[in-house]
């Protein structure tokens, strides 16, 4: 069943204009809306027949302004002078189906005069359409022509939707052809709905002015409204504004004027610029007061004239006192005294405030640095320094304006390190020194870690270690300490083994020297320094290396005092994951045993040049130490090894290494060897006298080398280092509860 609505407004030609221009009885309103000239409710109130407006009144309802006459039923709700546009409502055209497959079909037809008439539909609109199986289309007309335009309108799944679009999903739209004067709008179906009937039974068509239409899913179910909100545009005839001014039957009169921004057809009136009013009446345009209302650029007084404003200077003061123009400008003498009092009295407030201000600063940034100083044990490291007067090197207390001048004010171009204690800067010192100075992440509270860190520090700076990087002292004026190392330029350990090009340089002697180098430095720190030190984060990463390769342990930031009464000490966790000691995992009781694992797994690196965790690599290789010691057991060792030493001829040294380090990988701390006797084994062999130790009960032959380094016959290898360590005592490392790592300090 088709329900058709014919909206009809009949334009008349009109001569000229209508002899009651703005009476005073016209009636202004209609419900809600204000009805102003060219429009009106008779002859006498509107311009032509094409602004009659009829105010309609229904019994129990509030009168509602349509334009026109007899069945034209196009529904005012708003008005516009200046923009010349008229807010209507409009009919929703839809298009329903039961679920019998019965249609249901609302068209809506817009019809406004003949051709030349003085109300269009404006191009401010938008055709829009909703529905999931929705064919809109609008036939309009536009003098003799017609033009049909439309969209279609789908919907997938029920994901595609977007709430606010309108691209064709649920929704679509397309602009509005210009100066239509009739239309009518058509709403159907590709499919009758039969795939979506349950979700979205109707179609929907209708004109909507831009930004008044917000889409949404709900709109597919629930779409109830009516009539949609569009816009008219209206002028007066069809005569631009030379020929009705030549014809003297232009009604922009008075202090109103013809719009010679409007293009037509037609012409529009304008108030002139100063008057606001309706500027179809006469005289209606009135003056603005812009000096009460504010719009004006005057800089000091304004003064209000008939379509404009006048601006004024103060006493003394001359110019256009405008904001945008000259301003106001003061006699020469009295520049003279404004200028040297306000010259006078801004010196001396810029002077004091800044002596007030800068005093102030300086005042409790010296308190915050003192409490920061005493807050990190400078006083106790004072008087241990005072105590210790004639004992050698002393660490240097700096301050942090010296510190501050070494790093240029700690840019990030100096940064030559990050880890997990800290950041690690180069810096020059006044006396020409180039150091490396760590900034810590945190700062420890507690009076025990305090006399802990001052202990650390002064036992640092007396370590003269050709292979432990030297502490030279420290900044304690700041939040956290700030320690200050010397620097050391060729990079890390790290960077030498995993950085393809730089492998290459380091041959099988280098890395032997640099293992040897750092075994050294961990021995000195256990058995030989006057507190034993246990660097508890041996890796790669803390080893530097100088331009001649010689290594220099590094980053103590982790590293534990153990008093000489004692052989372990009870500690939380600390270090890297893949370098920590398995025991130390699971019973927290650090020992020196501690570090000798890490520095097999640091030999276990040197030796095969790979990461020692690698997620990305099959199961039974991503832990490096654990697949090292499986393809030593195996024979399988020349598989493993980095490719440079695969092809180097020193066979015995690199299978007398390997067994170095499966000794110090053992799981129990007791069965490893000391860093002393690992560092006299690596002596030995960089002098080419393998040396026999007590824990060791052969020497290695060439035939045993090369057994090690092909693959074997036979899936048996015994290894009796006195501690009778097979391959089950490193398996059951996998059996290892892995207990959280904490950063250190």
């Amino acid at each position: 069943m088709h329900l058709q609505i014919l909206l009809v407004v009949v334009v008349m030609a009109c001569l000229g204009a209508a002899s009651g221009q703005g009476k005073s009885h016209c009636k202004k309103t209609c419900g809600n809306v204000t009805i102003e000239y060219p429009f009106g409710y008779d002859e006498e109130c509107y311009y032509n027949s094409n602004f009659l407006v009829t105010c309609n009144q229904t019994s129990g309802k509030p009168p509602v302004p349509i334009l026109g006459v007899g069945t034209t039923n196009i529904v005012i709700s708003n008005m516009s002078m200046d923009k010349g546009e008229l807010e209507i409502l409009m009919f929703v055209a839809s298009d329903c189906y039961n679920s019998s497959g019965s249609t249901r079909r609302l068209h809506a037809t817009l019809t406004l005069g003949k051709i030349g008439t003085d109300i269009r539909v404006s191009t401010k609109n938008k055709f829009v359409a909703v529905g999931c199986d929705t064919l809109a289309f609008l036939r309009g007309t536009r003098g003799p022509r017609i033009d049909v335009t439309g969209c279609n309108s789908n919907c997938g799944r029920r994901s595609l939707f977007t709430n606010g679009s309108c691209t064709g999903v649920g929704c679509c739209e397309v602009a509005v052809p210009e100066g239509m004067s009739a239309f009518k709008i058509i709403v159907t179906s590709n499919n009758n709905h039969t795939n979506i009937t349950d979700f979205n039974p109707c179609s929907y068509g209708f004109f909507l002015k831009n930004g008044n239409f917000n889409f949404s899913t709900n709109d597919l179910r629930e779409f109830q409204t009516p009539r949609m909100p569009m816009l008219l545009d209206w002028a007066i005839g069809n005569s631009t504004c030379e020929n009705a001014t030549a014809t003297n039957t232009l009604i922009c009169k008075g202090n109103s004027e013809c719009d010679r921004n409007y293009t037509g057809p037609g012409y529009r009136c304008s108030c002139k610029n100063g008057y606001k009013g309706n500027p179809y009446i006469k005289n209606d345009c009135e003056n603005i007061n812009e000096c009460i209302n504010g719009n004006h650029d005057c800089r000091h007084e304004c003064i209000d004239e008939e379509g404009s404003y006048t601006c004024k200077c103060r006493k003394g003061y001359s110019g256009d006192g405008k904001k945008g123009g000259t301003g106001c400008t003061a006699d020469q003498s009295m520049v003279i005294k404004i200028a040297v009092g306000s010259s006078a009295s801004a010196i001396f407030l810029i002077v004091f405030v800044n002596w007030l201000y800068f005093g102030l600063k300086k005042r409790k940034l010296m308190k915050l640095r003192e409490k920061f100083f005493r807050q990190n044990g400078g006083i106790m490291l004072q008087q241990r320094i005072s105590r210790d007067k004639g004992s050698g090197d002393q660490a240097k207390v700096f301050t942090i304006e010296e510190l501050q001048r070494a790093t240029n004010n700690y840019d990030e171009s100096r940064i030559i390190g990050k880890g997990g204690y800290g950041t690690v800067y180069k810096g020059v010192l006044s006396d020409s020194r180039t150091v490396a100075i760590k900034k810590s992440k945190l700062a420890d509270q507690n009076d025990t870690q305090i006399e802990q860190f001052i202990n650390e520090v002064i036992i640092l700076s007396q370590i003269n270690h050709r292979n432990v990087v030297k502490l030279i002292g420290c900044c304690l004026e700041s939040e956290v300490p700030l320690l200050v190392y010397e620097f050391i330029p060729n990079g890390t350990l790290s960077d030498h083994i995993h950085n393809k090009h730089k492998s290459l340089s380091i041959t099988w002697d280098i890395r032997l020297k640099i293992a040897h180098g750092a075994a050294e430095a961990l021995s000195y720190l256990h058995s030989a320094a006057s507190i034993p030190i246990i660097h508890r984060d041996v890796k790669p990463t803390n080893i530097l290396l100088d331009d001649n390769y010689v290594a220099k342990v590094a980053d103590f930031g982790a590293s534990k005092l153990i008093p000489m009464d004692q052989n372990e000490v009870a500690t939380m966790v600390q270090g890297t994951l893949g370098y920590l000691d398995p025991e130390y995992l699971q019973t927290n009781q650090l020992t020196d045993k501690s570090d000798v694992y890490s520095f097999g797994v640091v030999l276990v690196e040197l030796l095969t040049g790979k990461n020692v965790l690698n997620f990305e690599r099959p199961e039974k290789e991503r832990n490096q130490a654990k697949h090292f010691l499986s393809s030593l057991k195996e024979g399988r060792l020349l598989q493993v090894l980095d490719e440079q030493l695969q092809q180097t001829e020193n066979h015995n040294e690199i299978v007398t290494v390997s067994r170095l380090a499966e000794r110090c990988l053992h799981v129990k701390g007791d069965e490893r060897p000391t860093m002393k006797e690992v560092a006299m084994e690596l002596e030995g062999i960089l002098s080419s006298k393998i040396q026999k130790h007590p824990w060791e009960k052969h020497t290695l032959n060439e035939d045993e080398a090369e057994y090690l380094l092909k693959e074997p016959t036979i899936n048996v290898y015994e290894f009796d280092d006195g501690a009778n360590a097979t391959s089950s005592t490193f398996d059951s490392m996998s059996k290892q509860t892995i207990l959280p790592i904490a950063s250190g300090r």
